[in-house]
Formats: C-alpha cells, sequence, structure tokens
C-alpha cells in the first residue's frame, strides 16, 4: 500500500497547482484535508459507483459483511486482554467505507444491503479507484481500502436511512458557519475558517468517518480506559472505565466527556460536554452540531481484522430527530499511523486571507478605472480554474 502523504508536502502540492486568486484558500485546504465526503451525497459520498471499474479482486469480490467471522459464525469470541476485557487493540481505518453513502438513494427504502446487480458496480468501481490511485494519480488520492461493503448507507436508524432533516436553527447555523477554505469567502478573519483548517480538531465524527487519506486511528486499551488516537489533526481521547461521572455542565471541550463501559463484548462509549465548534461531517465544512448533542458509540470486535463501529448523534438543537450510522473499521495490509504535521505545512488561512486581500485590491481598482468587477473563482481546487479567469500568484 502506498501510504507516503503528509499534510505539509500535500499543502505545497496543492498550492503549486492551483494558484487562481480567489481559490488560493481552497487549493491550500484542499491540500490539507482533501475534497472531503460530503460533497457528492455526504460523509462518505458513495464515491466509486462503477466509474471506470475494473473486475474486483478476490477479497472484493463479495460483501466484506458477509466474511466477518462473526457472520459466519454467531458463536465466535472476540479475543480478550490479560484482563479479560475484549480486545479491540490495534491500528484500524475507515478507509474500506469510502463507497458507502451516508444516506440512502431514493427508491431503497428500508433496505440494507445492495443486491448483488449493485455490489458488482459498487466493488469493479472500488477496484477501479484503487489502481488508478496506486498507479495513475498524485499522493493526495492514494489511500482506498482493499474491501467492498454492501451497505446501502452508513445510517441504520431511522429505518429509511436517511438522516433526519435539520431543525430551522441547525439550518440558520449552517447557512452562517462553516465556510472554510472550501465555501465561497470572503475570508476576512480567523473565525471565517474552520478548526479542521487551522489544525485544531475535527471533531469526533470527522475524525471517524473516511475522507481522502488519513483515516487511520490507534486503540490501546488498559485495565482502566481505553485510548484512540486519529491519523488526521491527530487527536486522543483517553476514556475512563472506572464509572466516575461526566465533567460539570460548565465546562466543555471540542472532543466532549468521554466515558466508558462494557456491555458484554460491546464496548459503549457516551460523550457530552461538547462545544458548538465541530461539525456532524467529515471534512470539518460539515453542519455544525450544536452544544447540546450527545454521542453514544458501540465497538464491537466482530472479526481478527473487523470492528463493528455504530455511533448514535443526539441533537435537539440541530436535528429534529436523532439518528444512527454504521460503519465497519478494518485492519489494512501495511497500514501505520503516520505524523500528521498539520502546522508545519498549513497554507490554508494565510493564502485564504491574502488571496481575499489581493482581490479586495483588483475589486477597488476596477471601480476606480469604470471597468467590469472581477470575478471570484470558487471552482474545484482539483483542476485549473474557470476558463477565461486571470491567474495570478499570490505570496
Amino acid at each position: 500500500m502506498q501510504r507516503f502523504i503528509s499534510a505539509a508536502l500535500a499543502i505545497i502540492v496543492a498550492v503549486a497547482t492551483f494558484t487562481s486568486v480567489a481559490a488560493q484558500g481552497a487549493a491550500a485546504q484542499g491540500a490539507a484535508a482533501g475534497p472531503g465526503p460530503g460533497r457528492a451525497g455526504g460523509a462518505g459520498g458513495g464515491r466509486g459507483g462503477g466509474r471506470g471499474g475494473m473486475t474486483p479482486s478476490a477479497i472484493r469480490a463479495v460483501p466484506a459483511e458477509t466474511t466477518a467471522a462473526k457472520a459466519k459464525d454467531p458463536n465466535w469470541k472476540a479475543p480478550k486482554t490479560a484482563w479479560g476485557h475484549p480486545d479491540l487493540e490495534g491500528t484500524w481505518t475507515s478507509d474500506d467505507m469510502l463507497s458507502v453513502p451516508v444516506s440512502r438513494g431514493r427508491g431503497i427504502g428500508a433496505r440494507e444491503s445492495l443486491t448483488p446487480e449493485e455490489f458488482l458496480q459498487r466493488a469493479s468501481g472500488d477496484e477501479g479507484q484503487k489502481f488508478r490511485a496506486v498507479n495513475q494519480e498524485t499522493i493526495l488520492r492514494n489511500e482506498r481500502g482493499v474491501r467492498t461493503f454492501g451497505y446501502t448507507s452508513m445510517v441504520i436508524d431511522p429505518p429509511t436511512g436517511i438522516m433526519p432533516p435539520m431543525t430551522e436553527a441547525g439550518r440558520a447555523r449552517a447557512a452562517k458557519s462553516d465556510r472554510g477554505t472550501f465555501g465561497t469567502g470572503p475570508f476576512d478573519g480567523f473565525d471565517d475558517f474552520t478548526l479542521y483548517d487551522r489544525c485544531v480538531t475535527r471533531g469526533i465524527l470527522g475524525s471517524t468517518l473516511p475522507v481522502i487519506y488519513g483515516n487511520g486511528m490507534r486503540i490501546v486499551e488498559t485495565p482502566n480506559e481505553v485510548v484512540i488516537s486519529y491519523e488526521m489533526i491527530h487527536d486522543t481521547r483517553v476514556i475512563p472505565l472506572d464509572g466516575r461521572p461526566h465533567l460539570g455542565p460548565a465546562l466543555t471541550q471540542y472532543l466532549g466527556s468521554s466515558r466508558a463501559r462494557w456491555d458484554g463484548d460491546t464496548l459503549v462509549v457516551e460523550t457530552t460536554n461538547l462545544t458548538d465548534k465541530t461539525s456532524v461531517g467529515a471534512n470539518g465544512n460539515g453542519t455544525r452540531h450544536s452544544d447540546r448533542m450527545k454521542l453514544t458509540e458501540w465497538f464491537t470486535r466482530v472479526d481478527p481484522q473487523m470492528v463493528e463501529y455504530k455511533v448514535r448523534v443526539e441533537d435537539p438543537v440541530a436535528y429534529t430527530a436523532p439518528f444512527t450510522l454504521r460503519m465497519m473499521i478494518t485492519q489494512q495490509p501495511d497500514y501505520e499511523v503516520y505524523k500528521y504535521a498539520c502546522h508545519e505545512g498549513n497554507g490554508a488561512v494565510g493564502y485564504a486571507l491574502s488571496a481575499d486581500r489581493a482581490f479586495d485590491r483588483r475589486v477597488e481598482e476596477a471601480k476606480a478605472k469604470g471597468l467590469p468587477i472581477p470575478q471570484r473563482d470558487m471552482s474545484s481546487p482539483y483542476g485549473p480554474p474557470v476558463e477565461g479567469l486571470e491567474v495570478i500568484e499570490v505570496r
């Protein structure tokens, strides 16, 4: 597996490729974060889809969930630690979930699994994506899983598989927040950028849902806590198992106050005391939740190389109803959790601010000369700017 990406190098690549004035910030963040699920159908996006497909490999030729040890033998038991807890330790990733959309498409209804024809289309698309990532594309696009899952969506509750609509208050928050460097600007100060742009955090959900790279997590256990370290933005959660109460309500944190317990072979983690600064989305530019959100996570090892992960989102301020996502985090050949050198090479904020100030100057010059107001180019950073627009270098 070719995994030699770093945030610093990625930023350099993207900035060198795309230097349109109004898109400087988007290019820099595209390097730091990738396009992020949510651009096409929400986190996970349903990428793959059979475009440029290839014959699936043997491991990809059947729905991966059907090959899990627990699926083949309901009496299968997860290994235990030396002190008797179920063993979740290891390096895991959500890469295998990249082609599973968050919400189901129309006409699927309550069906949780793809038909054989639909699965073949997804698997062949994933195989083609993997081939191109390894052999043809840049270092920004070389992290793909080796399995294909047959889930119709990550959302499993409500039974429709569709994320509930936002409340009026949630929509109002979404309309004025989280512009980020993939947004349309203007960019006037630090508050116009997400915590992801600024290399601070992606939040719990953002750190778990799959994006273009950096989807690894390392789980370590002791008798008294479980420790989860995420690859991108390198957050680490130390989650007590000793039954202590949550923090007092006055104290909030980006990753909240997490407390865990074992329910049979399943680790149950409840998180409260969150801020309203992170998002329910994988790319940092998703929908801001409120500080009343509560997360309940379930980790169940169902195979030597698979952990089923479920998370319930309850946020009465942002959403009209709770919802539950299901993913499978898996082990990959030769996968390592790499250092994420985000601050060291992050030009997202600086480039976006300097680009907007350059754009402001050009607008004023155009007004003074009676010329048409220049256009803002907010096209995708993964390609050339809009045809006909002037491209200048911003330093």
